[in-house]
Formats: C-alpha cells, structure tokens, sequence
C-alpha cells in the first residue's frame, strides 16, 4: 500500500496513475473520497479495442459499479459481464442493451436464471450439466459459453477453485446444451485476475484449442470464444516499493496469436470477447485519505516497529491491501527527506485491517501528523465494490467523477 520512494520520486509518478483530472481532484478535495477520472477509462477502453481489434469488450461490473463509470463505458459501445440480476439491472440502466450483457457467473438458482432471462438476458455462462439443465428449464433457447478451468498461476488471484471444468466434460456440457435445445454458443477462460505473465494466456490458448477440436467430433461449432479477465492494471508496486511491470505487450501479442490460431481451427467465423475489469478502472481511480496518526509502539520482542494509521483501510477502500501494493502519495511532505519503515493499517479494530497483514512496512515520512491527506493511487478497481455498509461505524467512501476538459485529454 506504500512506497520505498524518497525525494523526488513521488513527483513523478506514471502519467497512467496521476492524470491531469485525477491529480486536480486529489488536490482540491477537503475530505475523504475515491475519485474516478472517466477520460482516463475512456481511454483506456479504446487503446484495449487498438490492441485487440474486432473483439467485442465487455466491462466486468464487479470490479467498480458505480454509474457514471458504466454509463460511459456503455456509451463507448462496451457490454457488460454481470454476475447477477442486480448487476443486470443496472447495467440496463446504464444504457446496455440486453444483448450486450453476459450473465457470466456459473453459480446461479433457478430464480436469478429467470430473473435474467426476464431482463432480456439471453448468453450464460455455465461449467457444469446440472447448470445446463436449469438454464433450458428457466432461460429456454438461451446462448452457453461452457468456462474451462485454468490453473491461475502467475496471477495475484488464480478464480482457480470454484469455476470451470475440464476439456473432456465441457464437450459433455455443450452437448447436453445442445440436446436440451440451448444454443452452444461457445467456450470461455479466465485465466485469474491480475495476472502477470503471458504464459498463462498462452495455456489457456492451447486449452481452448484442444477443445475446439474435440467439439468437431459431436459436430458442435461455437460461433464464439470469450478469453474473460485478467489483464492486468499497471500502477502496482511490488513488495519493495518499485512498478510492478506486467508484460502487457507480450499478453496482448500471445492474445492476438492465439485468436487467429483458434479461428484456423473452426469451419465457420469466430468471434471472440474480452471481459476486462480491473484493466479498465484501476489505475484510473484514487483514494483521497488522511493521516490518523504514525506512532512508534513496542513489540514484544523488545524490538521497536512505527506504524501508520489510514482512515482508509481493508473495510472501506482498500479491500485488497493483502495481495496488491498501492503507491502512497502524501503531498504536503513532497520534498521530506527524513523517512522511517512503518507497517500501514486502516482503521478498524480489526487485525486484519493492515497492509500484507502487517508484515511488510514501507518508508513513510517522519513528519507525518495527524489529519494530513494522503493519495492513494491505482485504487479503482473493487474498491466500492468490496466496501462494507459501516464496518466499527466507518462510512462508505463517496464517490466523485472527473474527466478532462472537453478537448484536452
């Protein structure tokens, strides 16, 4: 959540995580807030659509539903991944048509399946025959996207335990499809949310490929291949303070190979979708905080350790504080060259509320005093999202969205 920086550094942070709209916004708020810069979104969207053209993007909501955000991703021709009839339901207020929308969960009643389809839902993810036979019960002649299981290595959230199945039952799965007379659309991956290496696109490339092939047996032809999240957001830091640095180049070219492979491969054209989330968002929101106090407390060892306490933290903002480094900016000590290691914590009376469980402390200026604002970059993505309703009695952040003056970007 922090930064091994010294002097200087922490003025040059990365254009892609301190915008022109975001960095004003950070400066000029009085209180506690996240802001969203949309012309960063918005651009963000389309250099994806540069990177992969022809493929159909479609927003996954979880990673930030809030309005303004998908109305102008919406507006920018993105669909939506939702997980859920309450996510449908505010994608369609966005502006989605219905037929952009990917009920994309493989964990759903039968009621949520009626409820979507009710909505004008008509794509479903499944992995499963059990799945299949309640979606043709409560969404006849819907479209299925059968989810193969990845391994999630290489990202920071492998999704590989709960969702997916393996290559020889999703042939059994679409062929169920099928015979119940849903529409076996096609096959989808994900391979864990961000994710760090290219090496995991290119095995779940090689996966979809062998299926594809033995769909050919059954005479199933999916029409399209959905290749899900995981892009990765560039404004981490890893555990020492320096950028992450995923290869986005090397994704995006594994990507693109792999596609053409996987359309060499079917009879009749394939269409493919990406399904982003925290690609889309993360580096293009931030946390506006303070200081609730650095202290120097004792261990039991003997030893002395300094922390610093956030007012935002695990419950309301920051969720994701054990996995993901954030860059910590506090502008009123730019130019302090005085520092000291502190492990960072929010402000709960909870154990958990502090950065890598309290394991990792990171350089903090000295000076720090009660009440002083702190920026809390690439924090975008799932942080309203994960948010309690007033966890110890701490507020939710509000939301507040910023875009460059028309013309300028």
């Amino acid at each position: 959540m922090s930064a091994r920086k010294g002097r200087g550094e922490l003025r040059d942070q990365p254009r892609r995580t301190r915008s022109a709209p975001l960095t004003t916004a950070l400066a000029t708020a009085e209180s506690d807030r996240i802001i969203y810069d949309l012309t960063g979104i918005e651009h963000q969207y389309d250099t994806l659509l540069s990177e992969l053209p022809g493929t159909h993007i479609r927003f996954a909501l979880k990673a930030c539903p809030v309005d303004e955000v998908l109305r102008c991703l919406a507006e920018r021709g993105s669909g939506f991944d939702a997980a859920g009839p309450a996510e449908i339901e505010q994608a369609l207020r966005a502006g989605a048509h219905p037929d952009h929308i990917h009920y994309g969960n493989t964990v759903k009643s039968d009621h949520d399946i009626a409820e979507a389809h009710r909505l004008g839902v008509r794509t479903f993810a499944t992995d499963s025959v059990e799945d299949v036979t309640a979606i043709a019960a409560h969404a006849p002649g819907a479209r299925v996207f059968c989810r193969l299981a990845t391994s999630g290595e290489g990202a920071l959230w492998g999704l590989n335990r709960k969702f997916g199945c393996a290559p020889d039952d999703a042939v059994r799965v679409l062929a169920t499809a099928r015979a119940a007379g849903l529409v076996p659309a096609g096959l989808s991956v994900h391979v864990g949310s961000q994710q760090l290496t290219g090496e995991a696109w290119q095995q779940a490339l090689d996966s979809l490929a062998e299926v594809l092939g033995a769909l050919a047996g059954p005479g199933i032809v999916p029409d399209h291949v959905n290749l899900g999240g995981g892009l990765p957001a560039l404004g981490y830091l890893d555990r020492h303070g320096n950028p992450l640095e995923p290869p986005l180049d090397k994704m995006f070219t594994v990507i693109r190979e792999g596609m053409e492979r996987l359309s060499a491969l079917t009879p009749a054209p394939l269409g493919f979708v990406m399904e982003p989330g925290r690609h889309l968002v993360a580096d293009h929101g931030a946390v506006r905080a303070h200081v609730s106090r650095l202290t120097r407390r004792r261990r039991p060892d003997g030893t002395d350790a300094y922390w610093l306490y956030l007012s935002c933290g695990k419950f309301n903002g920051l969720y994701e504080m054990d996995q993901v480094t954030h860059r910590l900016v506090f502008p009123g000590h730019l130019d302090a060259t005085d520092h000291v290691d502190a492990v960072v914590a929010g402000p709960t009376c909870d154990s958990d509320d502090a950065y890598g469980g309290g394991r990792h402390p990171v350089r903090v200026p000295r000076a720090l005093a009660s009440g002083d604002p702190v920026w809390i970059l690439a924090a975008g993505a799932y942080a309203t999202s994960y948010t309690t309703q007033g966890f110890n009695g701490i507020r939710p952040l509000p939301c507040v969205c910023t875009r460059a003056p028309e013309g300028h970007h």
